[in-house]
């Protein structure tokens, strides 16, 4: 051990989270694009019906099968990711499960008029998705500094929305393409993204708590100091581990965890499991998929000059713009205030955009020859509230879930916890996007009015059982639940539990230096 210490970086750690969070660029890319193919002439053509005017038309129950089919696959993902992170490690899991869905592309760009070859793609393509989005924030949150947890988790999500960005774009550029490339492009070009991360093999490091936890704490050292940027001898590295281990040892008192450990009561793990998943719940039915699955529909029945794609493709830059300001407010204004102010900035531009798209829209499918100024109008003021919808999701409910979910779990039930988080998202995806192509051909913009009900919900969820994990340690987190601490009084609460093991850590790094002296002496 040296005596001295080296000043730790952070650079190695910041530059593994931007990678890893490119799990996150999959999932957006492939919510995204098929927003786009469900209006191209020759992908309607191809899996469309025969309407009665004889023309190909794709009906709302094909579009919310191919759309559904991949967050079905999500929804058995999310789960399965928990065996495999166990069982393989984070490493192997985020090589097995982008291998899994780079095989579901291939799958669906083979195809030409099979929409149940498509469809099959889209779920296994699902299933990889659905994996990546729970070992991304598990990965990410065992591996970053706490100071920059929260920022570096944020990163998952702006991956996500660069994603949409991005396959709004490369829908405009093809869109015009008179024969199938128009599509296979966008969809094919996600082969590219699989084996990006599939090249994580070559320099991945396996996260260092799950390493302490399986008993290869040798490893773990080496990981630490690569991740602060000091020599594997230094003090610090020592005090890191033994930090670990203590918290570690602590949270495996009960021996081999089990699914139903997710909801006993030890520890409040019913709690923090709950407040996971209703997080989840509640990010899927803010509204902001509706715009991002089925936008391009939506918005032709507003009447507006612009093309659907254009529209979508502005919506995901602002989604994109919204999410950088994220990064510095997780960690300033904390979780608890980001998700209250996010609630009701949305449930604003919910009620707005609903109630004025019912009262002023003319029906869906009315020529716009026909339009009215009063319809052009509500069409346009539905629309710049669709923006500001998407710019406060972006800021607020689109990361800090996320964030949540991936630092509030011990290790010894991380990957089911967050499976389950996980899972719940895909879960309410699934049946939004089987779902609100019926609904929203029944009731209209009043689709909105669902989502303003759930954001008021979320509101009142978020002040009375999420507490603020701001600066805390994972091992922390922990002690934070057990504290027993009222949600609207956590803000101030102080951690004891680190300062034990920091203590102890010290008093041990104290003896080996004395030892040290000792023999040098003699």
């Amino acid at each position: 051990m040296k005596e001295g210490r080296a000043i730790p970086t952070n650079r190695y750690a910041i530059q593994l989270a931007f990678f890893i969070a490119f799990g996150g660029f999959l999932f957006g890319y492939d919510i995204g694009v098929i927003s786009g193919c469900l209006i191209m002439p020759d992908f309607i053509n191809r899996f469309g019906e025969v309407g009665a005017d004889g023309q190909m038309f794709l009906s709302s129950s094909r579009q919310s099968i191919i759309t559904s089919l991949l967050s079905a696959g999500t929804f058995v993902g999310a789960l399965a990711q928990a065996f495999t992170s166990d069982r393989f490690g984070r490493r192997g899991s985020i090589l097995i499960w982008s291998a899994i869905f780079t095989i579901g592309v291939v799958i669906q760009t083979g195809t030409t008029f099979s929409i149940v070859q498509l469809t099959i793609g889209r779920f296994i393509a699902g299933l990889g998705v659905g994996a990546l989005s729970g070992i991304v924030p598990l990965y990410n949150g065992e591996t970053a500094p706490k100071a920059l947890r929260g920022a570096m988790l944020v990163l998952y999500q702006l991956q996500i929305i660069t994603g949409i960005f991005l396959s709004y774009i490369i829908d405009l550029a093809t869109h015009s393409i008179k024969n199938s490339a128009s599509w296979k492009i966008p969809v094919g070009l996600q082969l590219v993204w699989g084996l990006i991360l599939l090249s994580g093999i070559f320099f991945l490091p396996e996260s260092p708590r799950h390493l302490i936890g399986t008993g290869r704490s040798e490893e773990a050292r080496g990981v630490i100091a690569a991740l602060n940027g000091v020599p594997e001898d230094d003090g610090l590295v020592d005090e890191l581990v033994d930090e670990l281990k203590y918290a570690i040892d602590a949270e495996n008192e009960g021996g081999k965890a089990t699914w139903l450990e997710c909801f006993s009561t030890r520890n409040h793990m019913w709690k923090r499991t709950i407040n996971g998943m209703m997080l989840q719940f509640i990010q899927q039915l803010n509204g902001q998929n509706f715009y991002y699955y089925y936008g391009d529909t939506f918005f032709q029945s507003a009447g507006t000059e612009l093309s659907p794609y254009v529209i979508q493709t502005i919506l995901g830059a602002v989604s994109v713009v919204g999410t950088v300001p994220a990064l510095h407010l997780i960690e300033t204004w904390g979780r608890r205030r980001s998700l209250l102010t996010g609630a009701l900035l949305q449930a604003a531009c919910a009620i707005i955009a609903g109630l004025v798209g019912h009262f002023t829209l003319a029906p869906t499918g009315t020529p716009k020859a026909d339009l009215t100024s009063r319809n052009k109008q509500g069409g346009d003021v539905l629309i710049a509230f669709a923006v500001l919808h998407l710019f406060s999701f972006s800021m607020f409910w689109g990361p800090t879930p996320w964030v949540y979910l991936g630092e509030s779990f011990p290790l010894r039930v991380r990957p089911k916890g967050i499976a389950l988080g996980s899972a719940t998202n895909w879960l309410w995806n699934f049946l939004l996007s089987f779902f609100a192509p019926r609904i929203a051909a029944r009731i209209g913009p009043l689709i909105l009015m669902i989502f303003f009900g759930a954001l008021l919900f979320g509101f009142g969820y978020v002040y009375l059982f999420i507490p603020e994990t701001k600066g805390l340690t994972l091992e922390e987190v922990d002690e934070l639940y057990r504290s027993g601490v009222k949600p609207w009084h956590s803000p101030g609460w102080k951690p004891h539990l680190s300062e034990e093991a920091h203590e102890r850590a010290l008093e041990k790094l104290g003896r080996q230096e004395e030892k040290d002296h000792e023999g040098k002496e003699i």
